[in-house]
């Protein structure tokens, strides 16, 4: 797949693959509602703050990707907008309002699994999260167990593609 160099040169802990397990539950539950499959975690020392997943079509808000929700829900949770212990796991590469958020609320580290080739914000369209001009660039790791996270997208693509091709 795509991506940034960059976002490859850090290695993964145990912890890391067992976040974005978590976060690829999450992905699931969006599948189940019929939302593209992305799932987010957002952890801040030892402890999860934060989980969610796409509801886009279930809220009617084209802002209610997985990043957002649980960016509001850490900052809620810990009644803090600046999240800059915090590690936010994510089943697919930030697009460019996910992205945007990460950098506004400070988050300090970025792990996510599968690229995004036509909107990934993280090295793969663009890199936001790593913009020489902004005040706030996260470490990005990047590419972390991708194959079940695009296996579930593709898989949600097709059914879709397949459905609407028979109507």
């Amino acid at each position: 797949m795509g991506g940034n160099p960059d976002a490859r040169c850090m290695i993964a802990s145990a912890l890391d693959h067992q976040h974005l397990a978590d976060a690829l539950a999450q992905a699931r539950l969006a599948a189940a509602a019929g939302e593209v499959p992305v799932g987010a975690v957002i952890v801040c020392g030892e402890q999860v703050v934060a989980r969610a997943h796409n509801r886009m079509r279930g809220d009617g808000d084209a802002t209610s990707h997985a990043e957002l929700l649980a960016i509001r829900a850490a900052s809620q949770a810990l009644g803090d907008a600046r999240l800059d212990e915090c590690t936010l796991y994510i089943t697919l590469e930030p697009c460019a309002m996910c992205a945007g958020a990460i950098v506004l609320a400070r988050l300090k580290r970025v792990v996510f699994s599968a690229w995004d080739d036509k909107a990934g914000m993280a090295g793969s369209v663009g890199d936001v999260l790593r913009h020489h001009k902004l005040n706030h660039r996260p470490d990005v790791l990047g590419g972390v167990d991708s194959e079940p996270s695009a296996a579930l997208l593709r898989e949600f693509f097709a059914t879709r593609r397949n459905t609407t091709a028979d109507a």
